[in-house]
């Protein structure tokens, strides 16, 4: 076998391969054995067919298809263990060029991955923000914790419904009299002020009092869910069936004994002040690792595949399925509430993608051009890590690792390594 390699525009290779006839006899050889068993000639047992009988019988051609679904992976496969520098991002093409008795020439065209023109990534400067915990964060965090803790209570006097109650009502919804599907419901809980209803809706149930009704008169928005309402005016006849306020507990000692491992709110209040100030110093430092991939990718040239850019744009809707999966929607019905399509998804997600991919690569090429692959003694300092915190011993653990979690591993190191790298060879200011 020999062959060619011609590199194209976008990041495309093609080879051209040539196979001699032994290499095309022997292959023959193979399809015949792992296809005599489908073929029966009389005078002969099935599957003991000679192949010259069988050739003579069904033509010379009759392994021949068979043969090349043999050939084209095996000596593709060979052409890339020797052109180790081309990596495959996409999928090939084949094209038979010439077949004859005396071998086989066949192409193959892929999409490989990019090479990179690093820009500039030592001596770059870059701004950390700030990290300054006020008082009215705290108390913001203590808010929060306080309604966690609070319950809904009814109200028995004869009190209005304000804003920040929970309403029990029962609603029917109507466009020029006619009512709609979903459009009714009883019993429904709804929080006044939370949001949850279309515009205008929540504002005119309070004030009402436990037994009124009212007909709550609202617009659709243009560009809601349903194409049947978007932008039309609705009635939804409500009637307040109850009224529920929350019932908040106090903060003090008590309140932060029952929400935390402290005895005292002062003691609480500076740990809550500890975990934003940690929170807050994790951002920042995203934040400065961003900011210098950002640069370093801005000055860098790399002509991402569009094979790459579709793979990190299928990515990203399974994480959206997932999400919505655990929110128990479908991703489908999530489009058709947005009143969009998968199309209009992907080119939204498109530019993002280049962008993730970009980074990617000229990150892949910093790591090389830099020697900062992780070593196995590393690999093995943190598998060692997560075997101890399994309560195993590495020979177990490792039994049971799947390639994926030897590939977290492996890529947390190379991403703890950059970093390291970049901010001992950039300026942070502070």
């Amino acid at each position: 076998m020999n062959y060619t390699v011609e590199k194209l525009e976008k990041s495309r290779v093609k080879f051209v391969i040539k196979v001699d006839e032994k290499e095309l006899d022997a292959a023959i050889d193979e399809a015949y054995a792992k296809n005599k068993h489908k073929y029966q000639v009389e005078g002969f047992r099935k599957g003991h067919v000679p192949k010259s009988v069988l050739e003579r019988t069904y033509g010379k051609g009759v392994f021949y298809e068979d043969a090349l679904d043999i050939i084209l992976p095996k000596y593709y496969d060979e052409v890339l263990s020797k052109e180790t520098e081309l990596v495959p991002v996409g999928r090939p093409e084949a094209d038979i060029m010439d077949f004859q008795d005396n071998g086989v020439t066949f192409s193959v065209t892929v999409t490989v991955k990019p090479e990179v023109k690093l820009g500039q990534y030592k001596g770059l400067e870059v701004k950390r923000d700030k990290v300054r915990i006020t008082e009215a964060m705290i108390e913001a965090e203590l808010k929060l914790a306080q309604d966690r803790q609070s319950r809904l209570v009814e109200v028995k006097d004869d009190r209005a419904s304000r804003k920040g109650d929970f309403v029990t009502i029962d609603f029917t919804g109507s466009v020029d009299g006619v009512e709609f599907d979903g459009g009714h419901a009883e019993d429904y809980d709804l929080g006044l002020g939370t949001g949850t209803f279309i515009p205008g809706f929540e504002e005119q149930l309070e004030g009402l009092k436990v037994g009124e009704e009212k007909d709550v008169k609202v617009t659709f928005p243009k560009d809601y869910g349903s194409k049947e309402l978007a932008g039309k005016e609705a009635v939804f006849a409500c009637k307040v069936k109850a009224i529920k306020a929350k019932e908040m507990p106090e903060i003090n000692d008590e309140f932060a004994k029952d929400v935390s491992e402290f005895d005292t709110l002062d003691e609480y209040k500076k740990d809550i002040k500890k975990q934003l100030k940690h929170e807050a110093d994790q951002r920042a430092d995203e934040k400065v690792e961003n900011d210098l991939v950002e640069l370093i990718a801005g000055g860098s040239e790399v002509e991402v595949p569009d094979e790459m850019v579709e793979e990190a744009i299928d990515e990203r809707l399974k994480e959206l399925q997932y999400q919505l999966m655990y929110q128990g929607m479908q991703l489908d019905k999530y489009l058709e509430m947005l009143g969009t399509t998968m199309e209009a998804v992907r080119k939204d997600f498109r530019e993002q993608a280049e962008k993730t991919v970009k980074s990617r690569l000229v990150m892949e090429a910093l790591i090389s051009a830099e020697h900062l692959e992780p070593t196995k003694e590393e690999v093995d300092v943190k598998i060692k890590e997560f075997a101890d915190g399994a309560k195993k011993t590495v020979e177990e653990y490792t039994k049971d690792m799947h390639e994926r979690q030897l590939n977290y591993i492996v890529n947390n190191l190379a991403t703890d390594k950059i970093f390291g790298f970049l901010k001992a060879n950039n300026t942070i200011v502070k």
